[in-house]
């Protein structure tokens, strides 16, 4: 019996050892995604009827003067903004409600707004999320630094694709692809995500430009998390004395200059990611589920809040990056639906739009169950 307490309740059990750093950072993310949609509701002049943390049977909650029901409800795996007049941020005006909305409510119903302020106020949840990344990075940026090293070449690994394509000891990247580079994670960071795509780069040898093309092979590695990830390696190995480690420090301004520079990889990296994935080129285990955020969140919690934190970051650009593909229910289809509006001059016909809310909640459902499987019985 003391076993199966110690594994529910102990510091490193089910419940607090995983379950509650889950439950931190899932909530920290949906807060922030519909606090994006709630406040540019608001400055766009939209009432708004309840905000919740959570789906299903309201646990507890106030309502404010603005007559706004807040609440955190009984299902933790998402959340949701109602406006006036509408089910959800973007979903089909109810038929009764409606009908029954007052001229003053009428005023500050959802789909009685212009069509550039529902698509605002939509797009503030992403947009609210990769916010929040840049926020973190910058912090860390602040406090931390970040260490970088030269983009030399120590040592080339027998048989790898660089010693193929003639990397030697000493070379030191110029470009990749064209694309200067100055530090050997820039290498690193434009080779890891391109396995099997040759890449064309430039090395200084001997105060001479040498042109150079090899393919990234695939390998499995460790990250600081211990999952298991796959990245492109061409097989060169920097080291401190040619690549000359060292800390760089930023102010507050270049902080968050270099936090957005990298957000701005991170979301590359994603949409690099995605399309070769749909090309059949990467592993389906790459992709993680509730299951498999579950597991990383006890992971990042187990090595110190600030793991945690990162964590936050990162599951929240990825989630914000989801909600802006174009398939509704998510974010991104109704934008195309108030695209097309716009274009159009008039909404797009109601028959049309439940035939791709039908057809994309399915690929959603879908996709989620797929990752789900993958998680459980899979990876």
């Amino acid at each position: 019996m003391g076993d199966f307490v110690s594994y529910l309740f102990g510091s490193n059990s089910l419940l607090i050892g995983t379950i509650v750093p889950f439950l931190f950072v899932l909530t920290v993310v949906v807060f922030v995604h519909e606090m994006g949609h709630y406040l540019v509701g608001r400055w766009c002049g939209i009432g708004v009827k309840a905000f919740s943390v959570g789906f299903g049977p309201e646990l507890i909650g106030f309502t404010d003067r603005k007559g706004t029901r807040w609440k955190l409800s009984a299902i933790p795996l998402g959340g949701y903004v109602k406006f006036v007049g509408d089910e959800g941020v973007a979903s089909a005006p109810s038929e009764g409600e409606a009908e029954s909305l007052s001229e003053a409510e009428k005023a500050v119903a959802f789909h009685h707004q212009s069509v550039w302020k529902r698509a605002a106020t939509v797009f503030a949840g992403p947009a609210f999320n990769i916010l929040l990344t840049i926020a973190i990075l910058a912090v860390f940026f602040l406090l931390y630094g970040r260490v970088i090293a030269d983009p030399m070449v120590a040592e080339v690994r027998p048989g790898s694709p660089a010693a193929v394509a003639g990397f030697e000891p000493g070379d030191r990247f110029l470009t990749v692809d064209g694309e200067k580079v100055t530090t050997f994670s820039d290498v690193q960071r434009y080779v890891s995500g391109r396995a099997g795509d040759p890449i064309r780069f430039t090395v200084e040898r001997g105060g001479r430009d040498v042109p150079l093309t090899a393919t990234p092979e695939l390998i499995e590695q460790t990250d600081p998390l211990g999952n298991k990830v796959q990245v492109g390696v061409i097989g060169v190995v920097n080291d401190e004395a040619l690549g000359k480690f060292r800390v760089v420090e930023y102010g507050p301004l270049e902080s968050v200059h270099q936090a957005v520079l990298e957000t701005g990889f991170i979301i590359g990296r994603t949409g690099e990611f995605f399309s070769r994935f749909f090309a059949g080129r990467e592993d389906k285990c790459q992709l993680g589920g509730p299951v498999k955020i579950a597991t990383m969140a006890g992971k990042a919690a187990s090595q110190g809040f600030s793991w945690l934190v990162q964590l936050t970051a990162m599951l929240s650009i990825g989630i914000g990056l989801l909600n802006l593909f174009p398939l509704p229910p998510l974010d991104g289809g109704h934008l195309v639906f108030y695209a097309a509006e716009a274009a159009l001059r008039r909404p797009v016909p109601v028959a049309v739009q439940e035939i791709f809310f039908r057809v994309g909640f399915i690929t959603v459902m879908g996709f989620m169950a797929f990752v789900l499987f993958n998680d459980i019985f899979v990876c």
